[in-house]
């Protein structure tokens, strides 16, 4: 089979919510470095990696030096720790949103697509994300994470490049369509003319999602055959 679809698909608020255990255990990992936690309340998560998220946590902390990559990586990885632990918690539960499961079992059966991710987490944090709502992180076949790269636009040709192999070169444009709940990622993939399709079960309403131009924006994924046009036609 050679592919024709490459679709990628955001984590949170889009497939899934945690309850907010991923910003209860990154803000624990930089209260961790830090001593303080309570200046860190303010900062916004939608749309951004979590490396960026750590280094804006760093600033409103008070830090004006930029850390190192090193130093970011520290903490990321602590962070995976105290998330897999924050899930485990009898009061978390993760949600999967609506219509998530029955749309990932049309998009396996959909001949040339090709089932990825594109998410702000790091790799391990995603996978733990996904195993809490039941989704198989395996299902996806191709994947481009926080840990890849900490400004989001460079996700899309990270995940393009990883496709290659499916479509025997690497797809742009209508090609690549990436389905999540905020302008960033309605705006990350136009440096390789990415389909954009919004939908407003995370922190952004329709309305917000609609003045930032995508294909499509739904408020939910439950309409299984109008999502699924607006991925292949």
């Amino acid at each position: 089979m050679t592919a024709t679809k490459l679709v990628l698909l955001d984590i949170d608020g889009t497939l899934l919510l945690t309850s907010g255990a991923g910003r209860r255990a990154i803000v624990a990992a930089i209260a961790e470095e830090i001593g303080n936690s309570r200046a860190l309340r303010g900062v916004r998560f939608g749309g951004k990696t979590d490396p960026q998220i750590v280094a804006e946590l760093l600033e409103a902390a008070g830090e004006r030096i930029p850390p190192s990559d090193e130093r970011v990586e520290a903490i990321c990885r602590r962070y995976v720790e105290l998330l897999a632990a924050e899930l485990q918690r009898p009061t978390t539960r993760t949600t999967v949103m609506p219509g998530v499961h029955r749309l990932l079992d049309r998009l396996e059966q959909e001949e040339g697509v090709v089932l990825g991710l594109l998410t702000g987490n790091v790799a391990r944090g995603a996978a733990l994300k996904l195993q809490s709502g039941g989704i198989d992180p395996t299902r996806f076949r191709v994947g481009a994470f926080g840990s890849d790269a900490a400004h989001r636009p460079d996700l899309p040709p990270i995940a393009a490049r990883r496709a290659a192999h499916f479509f025997g070169r690497e797809p742009a444009g209508d090609e690549v369509v990436i389905i999540g709940d905020t302008p960033a990622d309605i705006a990350c993939g136009s440096g390789i003319n990415a389909r954009a399709v919004a939908v407003a079960t995370g922190g952004y309403s329709r309305a917000d999602l609609q003045a930032c131009r995508p294909y499509a924006v739904f408020e939910d994924l439950s309409d299984t055959e109008r999502v699924l046009s607006s991925i292949t036609d």
